[in-house]
């Protein structure tokens, strides 16, 4: 005697070896014997055997038509042999049984599941629901491998093209489009990165660097809605100073301005002025919403993406000609020995009267130039002649500043690498397209002027982080714990030292135009001023605020993401520059050990980082010439091969360069692959895991 049952949702047959009042011993065709409760036997039979039975009825059920069949069925519960009864005569075969078993079991949106080999029809309106269902996911399918074909023809449906950074970065598994991709990827065995370049997916490589990052960071886009921003206060004292800014040529956000009072007066009052447009923003209106979302300027060769409107910027920014409110830290210095011998904040109106750009005078204010009053250069702006003895004063006051900052520090701050600026061809306005002509020019680090700026700044972030800290109000902080290998910047809302810059605390405060944590920081700053010691009380932000810590973890997110965009575009458009000017091999420094037997080395004229194979045993510094391989705009990814050194390999002196901060950073300069979110090794879409995976 033989048996066809149903075992954890499926059906097997074979010869009953004993049966007991609850349960049978079977013995299937493998030999395996399953222990079946009687519920589960569903059909006895002599002949044929199981295997012929089984296959005889899986092919009846193709035969069954199942919408005649639910017409067939009754409405009440009834088993698979009355309906085989029905559909093909009283005298059913054991075949046909079977078959109507199979197919109604393998049809839910015709008939439920009512028992074991029972069965109710659905109703009338849940079928066609189903059907409906069923033929949307029919014509899915049938889309999905149309646009995999086109994929695999070298043709990109547009559907996918729209949506190319999602299915790459951020994809929905179940989208019809990223199916598409994979099912092409497998097909071609191309990665799939390289199947949408080969389709035409990717219009440029500068479009797709773009369009990823603001798929990342801006998938609203970078527009801005209609606000209105509200006036500086009109009552703020007019200060008593003539004040200039020193910026590049393209600041717009100019947030600080320089002034100087007393000279030759044996005590001089240094004034630093920042922009204030904490004085009429306010916590928790659109416009801090909108800066609280953007966080920050974008910056990028050719283009910035501003943190603020361009019309709200013009309200607050210092422009000359104009007294624009300012929070104002006034220095005052001993004149000879140059000893900060008092501080003192004040809310202001400032008259701006020269914005001063460093670009367009680094030729002239030179350290020569302001130490020397002798020296006369051709063409000097008699503006910048107005401000000569002053900037002199600020430039000494700069060195001493940063000597007594080096004391703390433990050693010098290294200016030996120059600091490289980009100019795009062809792209007076507007975002650039990525067929500019690039130039790269350099600047070295410390130039007189950016010496007195930066020293400037760091006395007014440090000054006003020690002063939150008296008055008990929170504020956010940067601090490093200490000049050891690994020990990184910090930000909190506690005044820890700045062990890299060398001060006792260090708060951002000097660019609320161009970075939200120092428009926060200017909000309590200008409590403190206001209120004095009861600032804690007034203060848009209290001690231990939470929101404060939010506003640190998404201000370090959208930060890094952004920097790391700047870096990328500094990277494309140098590249760029290499094919641009026909550029096969550069003079580099090595200055580390990389991986698989290579060695980054960093260009000598260009800011460039990469490794490089040929050679073995080099040591930090050594010099080399180096011819470069083919340049990948997608991944930003370039090898070179050693060809010669230029340096003595005998010359055991130790003169290489001597490393610095910026040599952490140089890791992360060095591209490698695309980390892309399509998973290949996932199902397929017929349920079947694939053992083709192409690298991303």
């Amino acid at each position: 005697m033989h048996a066809l049952f149903e075992e954890a949702g499926k059906f097997m047959a074979g010869r009953i070896l004993s049966e007991a009042e609850s349960s049978a011993q079977v013995e299937l065709d493998s030999g395996k014997r399953v222990k079946v409760k009687a519920a589960n036997l569903l059909l006895k039979f002599e002949k044929p055997a199981p295997s012929e039975l089984m296959a005889q009825a899986q092919a009846m059920a193709q035969t069954i038509e199942l919408p005649l069949a639910w017409e067939f069925a009754p409405e009440e519960d009834f088993g698979f042999a009355d309906l085989a009864r029905d559909y093909f005569s009283d005298n059913a075969t054991l075949a046909q049984q079977a078959g109507a078993l199979f197919a109604l079991h393998e049809a839910p949106h015709y008939f439920r599941r009512a028992g074991k080999g029972r069965f109710k029809k659905a109703p009338a309106e849940i079928l066609q629901q189903a059907l409906a269902a069923i033929e949307k996911k029919k014509l899915i399918v049938q889309q999905i491998s149309g646009w995999a074909e086109a994929l695999g023809r070298g043709e990109c449906p547009q559907p996918v093209r729209e949506q190319l950074y999602k299915i790459l970065f951020r994809p929905d598994k179940n989208a019809p489009e990223y199916k598409a991709v994979v099912e092409a990827s497998r097909a071609t065995h191309l990665a799939p990165l390289d199947l949408l370049q080969k389709a035409g997916a990717i219009d440029s490589a500068y479009q797709f660097h773009w369009k990823r990052f603001l798929f990342d960071n801006f998938p609203k886009g970078t527009g801005f809605p209609q606000l209105t921003a509200p006036q500086p206060p009109a009552d703020l004292p007019l200060a008593p100073v003539q004040a200039y800014s020193i910026d590049d040529s393209q600041t717009t956000e100019i947030d600080d301005a320089l002034s100087v009072q007393g000279l030759g007066t044996g005590s001089v009052v240094v004034g630093i002025h920042i922009a204030a447009p904490g004085l009429a923003i306010v916590p928790g209106t659109p416009l801090d919403q909108l800066g609280r979302t953007r966080l920050s300027t974008v910056y990028m060769p050719g283009y910035k993406i501003t943190m603020l409107p361009d019309e709200v910027v013009q309200i607050y920014t210092l422009d000359e000609g104009r007294a624009n409110p300012a929070v104002s830290l006034y220095v005052t210095v001993d004149e000879a020995t140059l000893a900060i011998t008092g501080t003192e904040t004040k809310l202001e109106r400032v008259p701006v009267v020269a914005n001063l750009r460093h670009d367009q005078l680094d030729h002239i204010v030179t350290e020569a130039w302001l130490t020397d009053p002798a020296i006369e250069i051709e063409n000097t702006p008699q503006r910048l002649l107005d401000v000569r003895d002053q900037l002199s004063f600020l430039h000494r006051l700069a060195q001493t500043l940063k000597a007594q900052r080096e004391v703390v520090r433990g050693k010098p701050e290294n200016f030996n690498r120059p600091d490289y600026n980009f100019k795009l061809i062809g792209n007076d306005r507007g975002e650039p397209n990525g067929s500019e002509q690039v130039q790269i020019s350099t600047r070295q680090r410390g130039a007189p002027l950016d010496l007195i700026v930066a020293e400037a700044a760091i006395v007014a972030n440090s000054t006003w982080g020690l002063m939150l800290a008296e008055h008990g109000v929170p504020g956010i902080y940067r601090s490093q714990a200490s000049m050891a290998p690994g020990v990184k910047v910090r930000m909190g809302t506690k005044a820890l030292p700045h062990a890299g810059i060398g001060v006792k605390a260090y708060s951002w405060a000097t660019s609320p135009l161009r970075r939200y944590v120092d428009l926060v920081n200017q909000w309590q700053i200008i409590a403190c001023v206001r209120n004095g010691r009861t600032a804690a009380l007034a203060a848009p932000f209290k001690p231990k605020d939470a929101e404060l810590f939010s506003i640190i973890s998404s201000f370090d997110a959208a930060y890094g993401a952004y920097n790391g965009y700047q870096a990328g575009m500094e990277r494309f458009w140098t590249l760029q520059y290499l094919e641009q000017n026909g550029i096969t091999e550069l003079n580099a420094t090595v200055f580390k050990e990389g991986p698989g037997g290579s060695f980054l080395v960093r260009a000598d004229t260009l800011p460039l980082v990469f490794p490089v194979l040929g050679a073995q045993n080099l040591p930090r510094g050594a010099r080399l010439r180096v011819k470069l391989g083919e340049v990948d705009e997608i991944t930003l990814d370039l090898h070179g091969t050693v060809i010669e050194r230029l340096d003595d390999p005998d010359d055991t002196s130790d003169d290489g360069p001597v490393e610095d901060a910026d040599d952490a950073d140089d890791d992360a300069a060095v591209a490698g692959p695309i980390a892309i979110a399509v998973d290949m090794n996932e199902a397929d879409t017929n349920g079947t895991a694939s053992t083709d995976n192409p690298a991303p």
